[in-house]
């Protein structure tokens, strides 16, 4: 095993913990070899035999002995040169590195590819949710249309404290950290990296597509205001960061997919509405399954390791019967559409001058960028007056041009909010 943090340490007491069930599960027991760490004397979770640590982990993953790797570092370097030599050498590989996959996963696919051995990585998505292997096995037969999901825990808890208590975001962070549920550095949660790794990481499985965080479009949630959260409310909607992966027809008559991470509303008659705190939801469609949604626990010591439990009996298995799993399936080689061309809806909160002539001049703004408006609604009068419009379904390029010419006209003081919306129009 690489890594023995939050994560490892859970694999180590489970390993014990379970070593019967396991070895009745796979048909032979399953024994440590070694756990990789960057110091010895590190305070641990759990008890490791001294004799089994070490800092040298390439010559771990290199023994002849190891059947199997459990990469649980993180990061690109060095866990993608031990990975690639773990399957030199013949280890199959089961890993929980979601950043590292959705920047350079066709390199290790191709690697287990070539070396005949197995690369699993459910614990990369969603922490204990089993979300990739229906994808990539129980639908297998089907067409999936549609991901969408909240996988990021950290935004959530963040997101539904503004939501319940009337906060801010700079407070609801503050009480995330305190709780344990945000890092000291939260950047690569609220600002959506992580959620944009998980995001190319379904849509790669979901539509047999190669795609990779850079094809994400990504946003995050630190221009979420308090007052985005009370409109939401009020048009019985909810602020969610959504991973949002879908197919989308080209003018050609083909299939392309569109792939992007960001605050929206939704409503809250949504199946994610209800998702609370820091737990996480997949919400998947497809042409014969339908709706489909996976819930629990998306992050955490112990739901991850399990995740990687479920793995290792499958590789173990797989190793023992001279057989090897799925490999990447990317036969689709579909191309990424970019965020200007994918087709969604604007929420536009905008201050304007209270005088005749107003509404009809912002409708014609949205029309002549093609957008047609759903719904609008003046709220207050006078320096207070402000026009929120909810437009229906246009492509992003449209939409943001129209916010553009918003913000030029002389009747408007400030376009003081812009979100997109998911859910069915009504």
């Amino acid at each position: 095993m690489l890594g023995c943090g939050s994560v490892g340490s859970q694999v180590v007491r489970l390993l014990g913990e379970q070593a019967d069930d396991l070895a009745a599960r796979v048909g032979a027991r399953v024994e440590l070899a070694g756990v990789a760490v960057r110091r010895l004397d590190a305070p641990r979770e759990v008890d490791v035999p001294a004799d089994l640590l070490t800092t040298d982990a390439a010559a771990l993953v290199a023994r002849d002995d190891v059947d199997l790797v459990i990469e649980v570092i993180g990061g690109i370097e060095p866990a993608r040169s031990l990975i690639l030599s773990a399957l030199e050498n013949g280890a199959s590989v089961v890993t929980a590195n979601k950043a590292l996959l959705a920047e350079d996963g066709p390199t290790l696919f191709e690697a287990a590819e070539k070396a005949g051995r197995d690369l699993y990585y459910e614990a990369a998505v969603a922490g204990a949710i089993p979300i990739l292997r229906p994808l990539r096995e129980s639908l297998a037969g089907d067409r999936v249309t549609r991901v969408l999901g909240i996988v990021n825990g950290t935004t959530n808890f963040i997101l539904d404290k503004m939501d319940t208590s009337g906060a801010g975001f700079a407070d609801a962070l503050e009480e995330a950290q305190a709780l344990g549920y945000a890092e000291a550095d939260p950047t690569a949660d609220v600002e959506g990296f992580d959620a944009a790794a998980k995001a190319a990481i379904l849509a790669s499985l979901a539509f047999h597509s190669r795609v990779t965080a850079a094809d994400v479009h990504r946003e995050g949630i630190t221009d979420v205001s308090a007052g985005d959260v009370r409109s939401a409310r009020e048009m019985g909607s909810v602020v969610k960061l959504l991973a949002i992966a879908e197919l989308r027809p080209t003018p050609e008559g083909d299939d392309a997919v569109s792939v992007r991470v960001h605050p929206a509303m939704i409503p809250r008659s949504h199946p994610l509405a209800s998702v609370r705190e820091a737990y996480n939801a997949v919400f998947v469609e497809s042409e014969a399954a339908g709706q489909l949604m996976f819930y629990g626990p998306g992050a955490g010591g112990s739901p991850t390791a399990s995740a990687v439990l479920g793995d290792l009996v499958t590789v173990a298995r797989n190793h023992r019967q001279g057989t090897r799993g799925v490999g990447e399936s990317a036969y689709a080689d579909r191309a990424v559409l970019p965020m200007g061309e994918t087709r969604t809806r604007y929420h536009v909160a905008i201050d304007v001058d209270d005088r005749a002539g107003v509404l009809a001049a912002v409708a014609q703004a949205f029309a002549e960028q093609g957008v047609s408006i759903q719904t609008v609604r003046q709220e207050g009068r006078g320096n207070d007056a402000q026009l929120v419009v909810v437009s229906h379904e246009a492509t992003d390029a449209a939409l943001a041009a129209t916010v553009d010419k918003l913000r030029d006209m002389e009747i408007v003081r400030e376009v003081t909010s812009v979100m997109r919306v998911e859910g069915t129009e009504e």
